[in-house]
């Protein structure tokens, strides 16, 4: 059978909230924390090796909490995503305090993917549906050698993946014939109220958004060979870069965007009914935990997980 990566990013700024990294914050009945269940999904759905993207600061931390643990049940790998790791003639910008967004992330483990791979973010938790889904994908239908790369992506239905503590940045998706995406648009500060769905663009314009529309949670099932693609765009996203822009990010959605624009890349989206969540804001985690326990109580989880 074709061999599967489940790649995990978790360096992105080390945001502390209530003393803890909250990447590292406890939520299970046992003190699991979400990538515990993430990675019990992904191996019970095939995936074969774990490859870990953190910070080099972070990893003494990282090991001690979840790397050791893991390694006893899964190969596991790690790249490190450092603000510096620039192609040859870019420097970091003065003032610059963090990496560069989720494809660099994904560049950082450059040497690591030798196979179709899925990302997923360190604080999500996505449920079991969307790894099986695109596991099956990556294995049964993926083609590594067309015209186009040959992506996938979980689907998740955007009321099941709001935070009732403020509001949630989404790209949300817009699906043409057979199920392939065909746009992703960044949407922020989506909520719902008594009055129903609240969304904005980047400028803060009002814009309409609808319960049952899909959005992505970066979640995508990539070909070994986009790495490749990511490497060829990160010194053109840096050279457009704004002077005195410090923010400024090369993020995987806007990329594949990019590409399904092109007409380089195909992506399949996967519908799953799973509800999301995170620890998105400090509050989040009360629910979180709750959350963890009704699906440990419903014998979806035992406890301790491993």
């Amino acid at each position: 059978m074709k061999k599967t990566a489940l790649v995990i990013m978790a360096a992105g700024i080390g945001s502390r909230f209530g003393g803890g990294i909250k990447q590292l914050e406890p939520v299970g009945p046992s003190g699991e924390i979400i990538m515990d269940y993430s990675i019990h999904d992904a191996l019970e759905a095939g995936f074969d090796k774990i490859i870990f993207i953190i910070r080099k600061d972070l990893e003494k931390d990282f090991r001690e909490i979840i790397g050791n643990r893991i390694e006893k049940i899964a190969h596991v790998e790690y790249a490190f995503q450092e603000m510096d790791d620039l192609p040859e003639g870019f420097s970091v910008p003065e003032g610059r305090k963090k990496p560069w967004g989720t494809g660099q992330a994904v560049l950082a483990a450059r040497d690591l993917i030798h196979e179709p791979f899925l990302v997923i973010n360190a604080d999500d938790y996505y449920g079991k549906e969307g790894f099986r889904i695109i596991h099956d994908y990556m294995v049964n239908e993926m083609k590594e050698d067309g015209e186009a790369y040959d992506m996938c992506m979980a689907g998740f239905i955007l009321s099941n993946t709001l935070s009732e503590n403020g509001g949630v940045t989404r790209g949300v998706c817009t699906v043409g014939e057979g199920g392939y995406l065909t746009k992703v648009t960044e949407t922020y500060n989506i909520y719902r109220d008594a009055d129903g769905m609240h969304a904005s663009d980047n400028d803060g314009n009002p814009v309409t958004v609808e319960a049952g529309q899909h959005v992505s949670m970066n979640m995508f099932g990539l070909p070994a060979s986009f790495v490749k693609e990511l490497e060829k765009g990160f010194p053109e996203f840096l050279s457009n870069v704004r002077e005195g822009d410090l923010k400024a990010e090369y993020l995987l959605p806007s990329i594949i965007d990019g590409c399904i624009h092109d007409g380089k890349a195909r992506v399949r989206v996967l519908e799953t009914q799973d509800k999301w969540f995170g620890v998105t804001y400090k509050e989040d985690k009360p629910a979180v935990v709750a959350s963890i326990r009704k699906l440990v109580d419903a014998g979806v989880y035992k406890s301790p997980l491993f």
